[in-house]
């Protein structure tokens, strides 16, 4: 039976993404790597040139997953003030998930990890958030635009201040909150698109 290389780099590709999540770069070794993979170094270096060049597909594909559950969520919701307040809850109640490798959020533990020793990967996950950023801004502009948030809501400071709240939220999850506490934080996140709101 012919076998199938692009099912096998996405499943290496998801187990990458468990160790890396769970680890980091640098707590992540090629022995672990191989291990988890169930790969030998040399099917590793040939199919994605090195340590490094694994760890970039999996942080893409982490952030791949997420622009897709964000997306998935939000097309459950007519309102898009309330697809955000539900997905910041949905954010904390996740925390609380067994099935995370961390609850910290892998590209905010990147940025924090290989700031100072890995510039290019320090780079990406600069530009993954970059790019969230950007994608909260467009739902925030259209919620304006539907009258939904006050016209003069600056959608790029929200956006900012949304995303640092999920940073920090998925941050100190990591103390091993009680389910109770975190709802109570994603409450009070999500309340912070209130004073924002026109007819809500």
């Amino acid at each position: 039976m012919a076998r199938h290389p692009q099912y096998n780099r996405d499943a290496a590709l998801h187990k990458a993404v468990g160790l890396f999540w769970e680890k980091g770069y640098h707590g992540s070794s090629m022995k672990q790597i191989e291990q988890t993979l169930d790969m030998r170094p040399g099917s590793i270096y040939a199919a994605f040139g090195s340590k490094d060049g694994l760890f970039s597909e999996a942080l893409a594909r982490y952030a791949e997953q997420g622009g897709e559950e964000l997306a998935a969520h939000m097309q459950q919701y007519d309102s898009i003030v309330d697809g955000l307040q539900a997905y910041l809850r949905h954010v904390a109640m996740s925390c609380q998930q067994d099935t995370c490798p961390s609850r910290a959020c892998m590209i905010v533990k990147t940025l924090l990890e290989t700031s100072h020793t890995n510039t290019a990967l320090a780079n990406q996950a600069r530009d993954v958030l970059a790019a969230i950023e950007t994608t909260l801004t467009g739902l925030l502009e259209q919620a304006k635009n539907r009258g939904e948030l006050i016209q003069s809501t600056d959608t790029g400071r929200l956006a900012r201040l949304l995303q640092s709240q999920i940073m920090g939220l998925r941050a100190i999850a990591e103390r091993g909150l009680t389910e109770q506490q975190l709802a109570e934080l994603a409450d009070d996140m999500a309340n912070l698109l209130e004073p924002y709101c026109l007819k809500h």
